[in-house]
């Protein structure tokens, strides 16, 4: 009985032995292909829009770097502005969201599209003269959604939260 129990042991060390060894996670290279991406800004804040181009900004860097190696010209990335973050892409404030402003450009010369929604724009008394001259603006920023998912690009909403605790607070 102990001999038994002795060689069940050892085929399952034999065949699970990373799992019997190792008290870890495993890391899988999952195997990425080009994105086509559909993003949503609509956010309470103007400044959240800081946050949320950390969203394009992993998702384009994570995919840039081994093992995928994928070019930034192979990725289909859209994004669609239809909050109050819109603001930030009026050409008159400029200096007030520089920063987001020089990020949204860059990611614009590496293929990003930016598109900005027409009513959006109505509302807030802006005509297309008013946005920065990387900006698409287009009818409806709703139908601008279904139209790219429609197109088989995934949606991704940004989902921007306050951070409360440090990491090492709670870790």
């Amino acid at each position: 009985m102990i001999l038994t129990i002795k060689k069940i042991f050892l085929v399952l060390l034999i065949i699970f032995p990373v799992q019997v060894l190792a008290n870890t996670a495993t890391f899988i290279e999952t195997p990425y292909k080009e994105p086509q991406v559909v993003y949503d800004f609509y956010f309470n804040e103007p400044e959240d829009i800081n946050s949320a181009l950390y969203w394009i900004r992993s998702l384009m860097n994570s995919l840039m770097d081994a093992p995928y190696n994928i070019d930034p010209e192979m990725m289909d990335i859209v994004v669609v502005i239809h909050g109050m973050e819109i603001v930030t892409v009026a050409s008159k404030n400029y200096q007030r969201y520089k920063a987001a402003v020089d990020r949204m450009r860059y990611f614009s010369e590496l293929g990003v599209s930016f598109k900005v929604c027409g009513l959006a724009a109505g509302d807030y008394g802006y005509t297309i003269e008013d946005f920065q001259d990387f900006i698409e603006v287009v009818p409806s920023a709703i139908n601008e959604l279904v139209h790219w998912q429609q197109q088989g690009y995934a949606l991704i909403t940004p989902t921007i939260l306050s951070k409360i605790y440090s990491i090492e607070d709670i870790r």
